[in-house]
């Protein structure tokens, strides 16, 4: 199967924490993603509540929608439509 490169933006110390908890769990952040990209093609849903308790949450969430819509922005992806964005997962979905 060809490999694909993911990249994300993360914290730097988030990052840190996550790269020391997947070393205690014996593996790396590639095979963590991996996994959990796995869980959410099977299950076809996030494995996990995603919730928001409180209104700074939201506004985290918030933030983090507008950094992603720069990014998408950044690599001309902003104007996407749903038909786009859907033809795009029906091709992976494909093998494409």
């Amino acid at each position: 199967m060809a490999q694909a490169t993911f990249s994300i933006r993360m914290d730097e110390n988030l990052k840190k924490q996550f790269d020391a908890l997947c070393s205690d769990f014996g593996m790396n952040a590639t095979t963590a993603f991996n996994i959990f990209a796995k869980a959410v093609v099977r299950e076809r849903k996030i494995p996990f509540e995603i919730s928001s308790p409180s209104d700074t949450t939201r506004a985290e969430a918030k933030a983090a929608f507008w950094e992603m819509r720069s990014i998408a922005a950044e690599n001309g992806l902003q104007d996407m439509t749903l038909d786009d964005i859907n033809a795009e997962i029906a091709a992976v979905r494909a093998g494409k």
